[in-house]
């Protein structure tokens, strides 16, 4: 039967381990540094890699405006397919309506996308497009459509 001092306990053991694991760690560092400094051929695969990441990110930044811009696109048209009240009384409570959902879409964070296409809704109805988008400019967080563009009316 062992004794105490003879039996090795557990936090030694995770001590043990855990100062390895660091000592390798610091040890890679040092290596990788040192290959860094004085391979060329390394620093060459490194700006290789480098580039392709940033190509990468790129393409995929251009897709996703890509993306954007076909979903607006698509918003916009079935909003048009959709049709737009004619009879001024019908024409002033959806106008209301649109810009309140559009500003209740700015303050609780929804999809900008969403909230632009209220406010294009409501100056499609909107008899003075121009006076409206004035007072868009002014009234509407610029946070809320960033980064939207809707086409012209």
């Amino acid at each position: 039967m062992a004794s105490q001092s003879q039996q090795i306990s557990t936090s030694t053991v995770i001590l043990a381990t855990a100062g390895t694991l660091a000592a390798g760690a610091i040890a890679y560092a040092a290596y990788f540094d040192y290959r860094r400094r004085s391979d060329p051929e390394f620093r060459k695969n490194l700006k290789k890699q480098h580039k392709k990441v940033q190509k990468a990110k790129e393409e995929e930044g251009k897709a996703a405006e890509q993306g954007q811009k076909q979903r607006i696109k698509n918003a916009v048209q079935e909003a048009n397919e959709e049709g737009f009240p004619r009879d001024p009384e019908e024409t002033e409570g959806y106008f209301m309506q649109e810009v309140a959902r559009g500003e209740g879409m700015c303050q609780d964070g929804s999809d900008p996308v969403d909230a632009a296409l209220c406010f294009y809704k409501a100056l499609k109805v909107y008899p003075q497009p121009r006076e409206l988008i004035t007072i868009y400019d002014k009234t509407v967080p610029k946070v809320c459509c960033r980064n939207v563009e809707i086409p012209s009316v």
